[in-house]
């Protein structure tokens, strides 16, 4: 018996929907990146993208668990001498581009390599409850759902 090896032909990919309200941000990260990766499939190969194409909605309405949204810090440097910056998930989830804590939590638990920027670009994170994937007819995954430990209630 051989080993599976998929090869671009062999590839299915799906439209995957997932409400983020009231998610914790780590177990939707985790379930999104396994997505992204292809993992849930039996045909799994490390080196291709088989992935699915995941629409997260409602990102601006993720929980965190514990003091996270004061204490979680996401840095940035500008470039100047002495020109590191940082924002609490707090001020990033109140500000103009709440989605962003969504992604670079999934970008964060991908492995960093050129397959992986190009999984990437198979992610759709909108902080509101619309999206323009309708014609797709993506299928909706409900990962409140899989385990009680996944939602939090403010």
């Amino acid at each position: 018996m051989k080993t599976f090896s998929a090869t671009p032909a062999d590839i299915d990919k799906k439209w995957i929907l997932i409400d983020a309200e009231g998610v914790v941000l780590g177990r939707l990260a985790s379930i999104v990146a396994m997505r992204l990766r292809g993992k849930h499939k039996p045909s799994f190969t490390p080196n291709m993208d088989m992935g699915d194409n995941v629409i997260v909605i409602n990102a601006d309405k993720v929980q965190m668990t514990g003091k996270k949204r004061e204490d979680k810090k996401y840095y940035w440097h500008t470039g100047h001498p002495g020109g590191i910056k940082h924002r609490t998930a707090g001020q990033i989830l109140e500000g103009a581009h709440p989605e962003r804590v969504v992604t670079k939590a999934v970008q964060r638990m991908l492995p960093g390599n050129r397959l992986s920027r190009q999984q990437m670009t198979n992610l759709r994170v909108y902080a509101g409850a619309e999206h323009p994937h309708e014609a797709q007819a993506p299928e909706v995954l409900d990962v409140k759902s899989m385990n009680p430990k996944n939602t939090r209630s403010a």
